[in-house]
């Protein structure tokens, strides 16, 4: 085999390796072709395709799941395994319902503002615990583990992590929006203590994992948007939001790697808010919410924008011309060949609904057009 060759495939037609057209896309370099990124973990349908395997319900592992990365992707979020149909109760005492993808709060252990702070003054002191207990070469060695085996499983694709966050989202989402808007309304100083000492806590472990070597990008999740836009006005996102990403984003930065940035919902009007925050990058449009990537990476195109493809309305219910019609556009009419910064990806993950054979149409259509002049 020769040089050039050796190297993983979804396409024969590749010419350079997964990691290299990765970089490229996130530097804003001319690529092969587009990158394509997924999260593959929930989709019966997609992993029998791709397997081969007689799949009935959720009844495959995340081995499956990887194998399938290996063969269509060039980066992915962290292969997940099936979280079953159990209702289980946590340390805090929420109860939730899994159901094998997604997972919902039955009921919480508070019903009030004060049972709400409560529970939040408890995750402060843990926090301060956390720091003070905090062993850097402990936690330097469990995270390269950690990727390490996930790379082991996932061939050459890329791993795109996403686990050290800053916080803000668990807390809104674990008091209920109504309960924490009355909360924040009377006690706004108790969770800006929670954002200093959580991002705190968050970026010493930045310092500690970061290894460019292991992935040469990651992704700050806090979702805080609706289809109609934030959810939270502007005096809140200056507050409890923007600083702490910024804050993130400098540490990863001080590493070497890339961050992308990642919320549901229509986030439009706050792009420049977060471009300030020094991220290189968005993930997860929503069509559907008025997200369109060829506008946005147009518009911006100094970023990099991934996750277009609209996982509802086009790949449940479209058909498979009608995906690779929309994949086209979305790389010819922002010239994403020539000028990286964008990768295919469906704007919802690829969930239980998805039809495979669209997943299929997506990665095909992002092999058929491709630059031949990259080397």
């Amino acid at each position: 085999m020769s040089i050039q060759n050796a190297f993983e495939k979804i396409f024969e037609t590749d010419s350079i390796p997964k990691r290299e057209r990765v970089e490229r896309t996130l530097n804003h370099k001319p690529v092969d072709r587009v990158a394509l990124h997924e999260q593959l973990s929930y989709n019966p349908g997609v992993i029998s395709l791709y397997t081969g395997k007689n799949i009935r319900g959720f009844n495959y592992s995340v081995d499956d799941v990887c194998s399938v990365i290996s063969k269509t992707l060039d980066a992915c979020f962290p292969p997940r395994a099936l979280k079953g149909t159990s209702r289980i109760t946590d340390g805090d005492g929420f109860v939730i319902q899994n159901d094998d993808w997604t997972y919902w709060h039955v009921s919480r252990p508070f019903d009030d503002v004060d049972g709400a702070r409560k529970w939040l003054k408890n995750r402060i002191e843990r926090e301060y615990i956390k720091k003070k207990e905090f062993n850097p070469d402990q936690a330097h060695e469990e995270y390269r583990r950690y990727m390490l085996n996930m790379q082991s499983k996932v061939g050459e694709t890329v791993i795109i992590d996403y686990s050290i966050g800053t916080g803000m989202c668990s807390v809104f989402d674990g008091m209920g929006l109504e309960l924490f808007s009355y909360f924040y309304y009377d006690h706004p100083d108790d969770m800006t203590e929670f954002m200093e000492i959580s991002t705190e806590n968050s970026v010493r472990k930045v310092h500690a994992v970061a290894d460019i070597e292991l992935s040469p990008v990651v992704l700050i999740a806090e979702d805080f948007s609706t289809k109609q836009g934030p959810i939270f006005g502007p005096d809140y996102l200056e507050r409890q939001h923007f600083p702490y990403v910024k804050l993130l984003a400098e540490a990863w930065h001080c590493h070497g790697l890339k961050v992308i940035y990642h919320s549901d919902g229509n986030y439009k009007k706050v792009i420049p808010d977060l471009m300030r925050t020094g991220i290189d990058g968005f993930y997860c449009l929503e069509p559907g919410c008025g997200m369109d990537i060829v506008e946005l990476k147009n518009k911006w195109p100094e970023m990099v924008w991934a996750g277009g493809v609209d996982g509802v309305e086009l790949m449940e219910r479209g058909t498979p011309e009608e995906v690779r019609k929309e994949v086209r556009r979305h790389i010819l009419e922002t010239s994403a060949l020539m000028t990286g910064g964008m990768f295919v990806a469906t704007s919802s993950e690829l969930n239980p609904p998805i039809k495979p054979e669209n997943f299929k149409a997506m990665v095909d259509a992002a092999g058929s057009l491709s630059n031949s002049d990259i080397l």
